[in-house]
């Protein structure tokens, strides 16, 4: 029960969001003297909508977004009465334009950043400190899982005991060298355990408390697709039974701040979010197949992209698991990545509006200085075409996310 209701909660979390969103386009319009005559949450059938002033307000019978019309949207726009000419959204300057179409964008970046903010000083961010490779500090597991697997399980009858807490490794134990040759970092510490024959002897050079020791290992053997690669061919190799990469002792994985730190703290990760978030999109094409490859049965590549489905799903088990850090980090990466994914150049999004805007003013300079006419508006019913496949292509991406989603959804715990 907890976790169906993260699951509801965290999808209305979302719509929440996107309404929002749709708010910033009705405020900024509004503001600028721009006619708004809808606004409403949800699509399809209207449940129920009442009207203030020249705007009717309500809730449709799907709740899969929302939407606001605003009267001119294009100077195509054939619904236009003759009295609201003058407030047509086309008519008036670029700048106001370009503020009420990214307004949508910039209230899920202030979500975002807020979010940040509080969560800085009451549950901490991720601690700079553990960004990127992080030496071999190691938790030693019950068991090894044998099977071709990337779920996080718990032991099963079946499985083979740990070899590295057979040996006597312990939680927090340093790993620095495996048969003479020096690891730096956990990956360093996979690669070379994955390098020796399946069932093999290994040494094991580690720090515990500072203090270097040594001993042997009977290494067991797994099935396992190439390190980094979890679409790749699966064969036997050897486990040493450890999971990692773990903080170093003493280190906290969150950083709590004061409200001052915080802004700092808040700007720091709002730029790493930005990389990363460019990263995913730029990623999207190459991971089509791997979505695929999880809807046939394949394992879940935990680097694909989610739906609004998967992300509910991920808030739901960490609500479940009460990791509410989680929940917040999520709800941050989500506004963040529809904010960005809103403004690329493409229409029906936002920023092809803006891209076409900025074209139309950049295009007539240009003709004003060669003293030739203005080529006026760009005609958007001969931009139908590629509106309709940009359209067909995101339906399709999304039902094939949403379906991964649904079969073989991406874990946390």
């Amino acid at each position: 029960m907890l976790y169906l209701a993260g699951v509801v909660g965290f999808a209305l979390v979302i719509l929440i969001s996107v309404s929002l969103h749709e708010a910033g386009h009705m405020l900024t319009a509004k503001r600028f003297g721009m006619k708004v005559t809808k606004y409403f949450v949800g699509f399809g059938p209207t449940l129920w909508s009442f009207k203030r002033g020249e705007t009717e307000y309500g809730v449709k019978a799907i709740p899969l977004g929302g939407f606001c019309k605003i009267v001119g949207m294009t100077p195509q726009d054939d619904d236009v009465d003759p009295a609201d000419e003058p407030r047509a959204m086309w008519r008036f300057p670029l700048w106001k334009r370009t503020v009420v179409m990214s307004a949508g964008s910039i209230t899920h970046f202030l979500l975002a950043v807020v979010a940040l903010w509080f969560a800085a000083i009451f549950m901490g961010l991720p601690n700079p400190a553990l960004a990127g490779p992080q030496p071999a500090y190691v938790k030693v597991t019950d068991c090894v899982i044998v099977g071709a697997t990337a779920d996080n399980r718990d032991c099963i009858p079946g499985d083979p005991a740990g070899p590295a807490k057979q040996a006597g490794l312990r939680d927090d134990d340093k790993i620095t060298a495996v048969n003479g040759v020096p690891v730096a970092t956990y990956t360093d510490l996979v690669n070379e355990i994955r390098k020796l024959p399946p069932g093999s002897q290994a040494t094991i050079n580690y720090e515990r408390d500072n203090s270097p020791q040594q001993l042997n290992v009977n290494l067991a053997t797994v099935q396992r697709p190439p390190v980094g690669e979890p679409d790749g061919p699966v064969a036997a190799v050897s486990a040493l039974g450890v999971a990692g990469p773990v903080p170093p002792p003493g280190v906290p994985v969150m950083l709590k701040h004061n409200p001052i730190e915080a802004f700092p703290a808040t700007a720091s990760y709002t730029g790493d979010l930005a990389v990363n978030t460019v990263q995913a999109l730029q990623r999207i094409p190459q991971k089509v197949p791997a979505l695929w490859d999880a809807i046939t049965g394949a394992p879940r590549d935990a680097d694909t992209p989610i739906s609004v489905v998967g992300a509910s799903r991920l808030g739901g088990e960490a609500v479940e698991h009460s990791a509410w850090e989680v929940v917040v980090l999520l709800f941050v990466s989500l506004n963040f990545f529809i904010g960005v994914f809103n403004l690329l150049p493409l229409l029906p999004l936002d920023g092809g509006h803006i891209a076409i805007a900025w074209f139309e003013r950049i295009r007539s300079w240009f003709a004003a200085r060669l003293g030739r006419p203005d080529p006026g508006h760009v005609d958007y019913f001969k931009l139908m075409p590629v509106t309709y496949a940009v359209i067909l292509i995101g339906g399709a991406f999304t039902l094939l996310t949403i379906t991964a989603d649904i079969i073989n959804p991406i874990t946390l715990f």
